[in-house]
């Protein structure tokens, strides 16, 4: 030890022929090796935090220099953040595409961190980061799984090497991972009739997949599958520019699921909305949540206004996609009896009070936005007949939509006892119709059985609801098609719920619930308890 402190005072001591370089950072200080060779450069802090813990004195010669050439290749490493990029990887094939799903949070198995998240190409696990101390890198070395890709920049990499995998054999794993539309792409999705195949050999219709049931959250399949069936909304959120303005994690949820459900190189026939069911629940406070049904009128209501006060942006003012959509207007007419009018004097003005003294009713008119219309069913029978069963009542769908005539009367109490009339002033594009089925008193929830007939095809709203004459030259759009009915099944407060879409490239009609998708015929579709409705305009 003595004799080795000597020989390294004594070769430092010899004068060296070239002439030491500036440092970049004056906190660098210049060491040369034991043979005078290639300089080592190492920061002043490590020398000081080197010297306190060793109490001053030197270690033998090959154990520090190792030690001093480690730090430095760490320190220079982070400096230039230089990675190796190669075509060719020895572990390619032990990527599994069977096990990946990327339709879960990104999310770290082991930290539960969503930072610097890559999922393990072999087991399909996400671990956090690729450093020496992270879990991905542990996992590596101790699975003997090699193949990593970030979820964030669709980097993929091969661990402990650390070397970045350049290989076009790797992009249909990106692109289920981030599905990607062109806009030629998007413009004739409706023309396509090609089936597509997952990767266990079952055929599936992009467009068509199944949505995975997680726990009670049909309410929430049925709403989105029906929604896929409106052209303008599903094109607009298939090209992710089109809301890369907004902040909202909802509209990135549901534009990721859009994607999904139409991409035709899935790996499986079936997606799960598990990342937008988390967006949901923190979007709503947790109104809807995984695991308690609720009513997807309510959830379909709530997205609609949801996706719009997030996508409106300054320069379209009220404006969104989901307002050239869906919204039509209303005119209102209010008859309030004058007792109740007195008796509320918060609900009324001076001006309206002397009215009331000349007349016995005080009418206010009003024109009100609308995104989807509730229609009433008639009572049904209290008693049995001879066979002791119930009779199911049925009626045509002309019958309730004369509650937006403008002359037919609906009694209203809250918040005040009235009559309302209503008049369609503007249709919108697709048209939402719901019926209220289900009424809610004090003691339980009772459904109404009734069965509504209504057209596939060609519903003509000009021959039972009186509409505004077009200006100028434009053309009466009156006329519509059904392309999406949803339908609950069982009992009120439980049961399920399912829906049946059209698929335009074919016109063929499909019946799905959760996973199941099925093939149907349109009279099957007219003869179900239909709960909610869309319909598209014609052109």
């Amino acid at each position: 030890m003595e004799e080795s402190r000597k020989r390294r005072q004594s070769e430092s001591d010899e004068p060296s022929d070239e002439a030491p370089a500036a440092s970049a950072n004056p906190k660098r200080q210049r060491l040369s090796d034991e043979n005078g060779g290639a300089p080592l450069e190492l920061s002043e802090h490590i020398d000081q935090e080197g010297e306190k813990s060793n109490g001053g004195a030197v270690n033998e010669e090959n154990g520090e220099e190792d030690d001093d050439e480690e730090e430095d290749r760490q320190v220079v490493a982070r400096g230039n953040r230089h990675v190796e990029i190669r075509r060719d990887c020895p572990y390619l094939d032990t990527v599994n595409r069977q096990v990946l799903d990327f339709d879960f949070e990104k999310f770290c198995s082991i930290s539960l961190s969503n930072l610097n998240v890559y999922a393990c190409l072999v087991c399909g696990k996400y671990f956090q980061g690729r450093g020496l101390k992270s879990h991905a890198y542990t996992h590596s070395l101790e699975a003997g799984h090699h193949v990593f890709i970030n979820l964030q920049t669709e980097k993929v990499y091969c661990l402990p090497d650390g070397y970045e995998i350049n290989d076009p054999s790797l992009d249909d794993i990106r692109h289920v991972l981030n599905p990607r539309f062109m806009r030629e792409q998007v413009a004739h999705l409706d023309q396509n009739k090609q089936w597509s195949r997952a990767l266990d050999g079952s055929n599936y219709l992009p467009g068509m997949v199944g949505l995975n049931n997680i726990k009670e959250t049909d309410f929430v399949n049925v709403t989105i599958q029906s929604l896929m069936r409106v052209t303008p909304l599903r094109n607009f959120f298939l090209i992710p520019e089109n809301y890369e303005h907004s902040k909202s994690p909802l509209v990135h949820r549901f534009g990721e699921l859009t994607r999904k459900i139409w991409h035709a190189r899935n790996f499986k026939g079936q997606v799960s909305p598990h990342e937008f069911l988390q967006a949901v629940m923190k979007a709503s406070n947790k109104r809807f949540q995984i695991g308690v049904q609720s009513d997807p009128v309510e959830f379909m209501s709530w997205l609609l206004n949801t996706l719009h006060s997030n996508l409106k942006s300054s320069k379209r003012k009220n404006k969104s996609i989901i307002y050239d959509c869906f919204q039509g207007e209303l005119e209102v007419v209010k008859e309030i009896p004058r007792r109740h009018l007195v008796e509320n004097k918060e609900n009324g003005s001076e001006e309206n009070n002397n009215r009331a003294a000349n007349e016995e009713v005080v009418t206010e008119t009003s024109r009100v936005p609308f995104l989807m219309l509730g229609l009433d069913l008639p009572p049904p029978p209290l008693f049995k007949d001879a066979m002791e069963k119930n009779i199911i009542p049925q009626i045509p769908l002309f019958n309730i939509l004369t509650k937006f005539d403008g002359e037919t009367v609906t009694e209203v109490v809250r918040p005040c006892i009235a009559r309302m009339r209503y008049r369609v002033i503007r249709l919108p594009k697709y048209l939402i119709l719901h019926m209220r089925r289900f009424t809610k008193n004090n003691f339980f929830i009772e459904k109404n059985p009734t069965i509504v007939n209504f057209p596939v095809k060609n519903l003509e709203l000009k021959d039972y609801i009186p509409l505004p004459m077009p200006k100028g030259n434009e053309k009466l759009r009156s006329k519509y098609d059904l392309i999406a009915n949803i339908v609950h099944d069982g009992k009120p407060g439980e049961g399920c719920y399912r829906v049946f879409v059209q698929r335009k490239s074919e016109e063929q009609w499909y019946e799905m619930q959760d996973l199941h998708v099925t093939e149907t015929l349109p009279q099957i579709v007219a003869l179900s308890e239909t709960y909610m409705q869309i319909y598209e305009q014609h052109e």
